[in-house]
């Protein structure tokens, strides 16, 4: 199952939104502040690539607190919310709810992807 989720997400939009992760993780490791920043950008295309079959675990710690908080000002509250809203737009119907779901989860890391881990479930 976790493969035929992944084609069709691949297919219809997977690509797409990996390759902009992508892209902005390239920008952001252009200077030295940012390669952090486009780091994470890198996780998040990798899940953005082939989102089943994987969760997102986190981790503690306070200079990852301080690094959410500095996402969260830059653009991270923006990213999840554009995928909460998709994640809205497909639990309408039946068949778009593990979809939808898969975007809560991309959700969960745009907020917060410092001390994030991305494993196989």
């Amino acid at each position: 199952m976790r493969l035929l989720g992944n084609l069709i997400w691949f297919i219809f939009g997977g690509v797409i939104l990996a390759l902009g992760w992508l892209l902005a993780g390239i920008i952001c490791c252009i200077t030295i502040i940012g390669i952090p920043i486009g780091l994470r950008a890198f996780k998040l295309a990798g899940l953005a690539l082939w989102p089943f079959g994987r969760e997102v675990v986190y981790g503690g710690g306070s200079g990852r607190f301080i690094l959410n908080i500095i996402w969260i000002i830059l653009g991270g509250l923006i990213l999840s919310l554009s995928h909460i809203s998709c994640g809205l737009l497909f639990c309408i119907t039946i068949v778009g709810i593990p979809f939808g779901l898969q975007h809560f989860k991309l959700a969960k890391l745009a907020l917060m992807p410092f001390g994030a881990s991305v494993v196989r479930s």
